[in-house]
């Protein structure tokens, strides 16, 4: 009896070693790494990239079953640099960290914006993208001021900046939530909703294919940036993405990457330097 109650704990220590491990390394020197490494990156052939499927223009999946996209480019240039292959991880606003922690991807590109929040519980490599809080609504009844939301209903993205900012900071709208970039343009579209907030970025590019709406707030809060997100303590890959992120700001990479994915689907009142961070 006393033997199977030890084989049992052993049994059970191993599938908790076990399962640690798939989130924990140990470096040479005998430091903690959490997610793999480069090396092993490297090894295995493949990195493991989150990224959305249904935002235009930074990652969507088009008709042909391609993916497109600002983020797809760096993405790909990422594989490329590294010597192996791209797997794509899809994911919403609020799975990507998630994702990271997981051991799901080792890097999100979904256009995710840097706060202090995900501060503690990822990391960020370099940012690449600035963006701000925007909202857009119809030119009818265009919302210019943050004070015409009071009691309005005002479309979210779970997850995101814009979801917080006016679950904290401004909190006289009705928000309705919801877990896609697709259902929340929907709902817009089908009159659910009065406005909808998100990344200025995004929704410059989505009214430009509507015309009936606009972006009557630019900005609101401080300026954020949009950076790789990185598995909290995974410093081989912190390290490599940022030496990555200098080397292509150094080439121009983002710039031109601006006038082959976000160019064409912006107005002519953005430019590149409204977007895209050079140093």
């Amino acid at each position: 009896m006393k033997k199977k109650i030890i084989w049992s704990v052993v049994a059970v220590l191993v599938i908790i070693i076990g399962i640690f491990s798939v989130h924990a390394f140990t470096s040479k020197d005998g430091s903690s790494q959490n997610g793999r490494t480069i090396q092993q990156i490297k090894k295995s052939g493949e990195i493991k990239i989150a990224v959305f499927g249904d935002l235009k223009p930074y990652g969507w999946v088009d008709q042909n079953g391609n993916r497109q996209g600002y983020d797809i480019a760096l993405a790909k240039k990422i594989g490329q640099d590294l010597g192996v292959k791209v797997k794509y991880v899809q994911v919403n606003a609020n799975a990507r960290v998630d994702a990271l922690n997981s051991g799901k991807a080792d890097i999100a590109l979904a256009n995710f914006t840097v706060t202090p929040e995900r501060k503690q519980v990822i990391d960020f490599a370099k940012p690449y993208m600035k963006v701000s809080i925007g909202v857009a609504s119809k030119k009818t009844s265009l919302i210019t001021n943050v004070n015409q939301l009071n009691g309005k209903n005002l479309i979210v993205n779970k997850g995101t900046t814009a979801e917080t900012y006016f679950t904290q900071t401004y909190k006289n709208a009705k928000l309705l939530k919801f877990d896609s970039k697709t259902q929340q343009f929907a709902a817009l579209s089908d009159g659910r909703a009065d406005a909808i907030t998100d990344d200025n970025s995004y929704l410059f590019a989505w009214v430009k294919d509507h015309p009936d709406y606009q972006v009557g707030i630019k900005q609101l809060g401080d300026q954020a940036y949009i950076a790789p997100g990185v598995q909290k303590g995974n410093k081989s890959v912190l390290n490599w993405t940022n030496d990555e992120i200098k080397k292509l700001n150094n080439n121009g990479f983002f710039t031109d990457d601006y006038q082959q994915n976000l160019a064409p689907f912006f107005g002519d009142d953005v430019k590149a330097s409204d977007i895209t961070i050079n140093k």
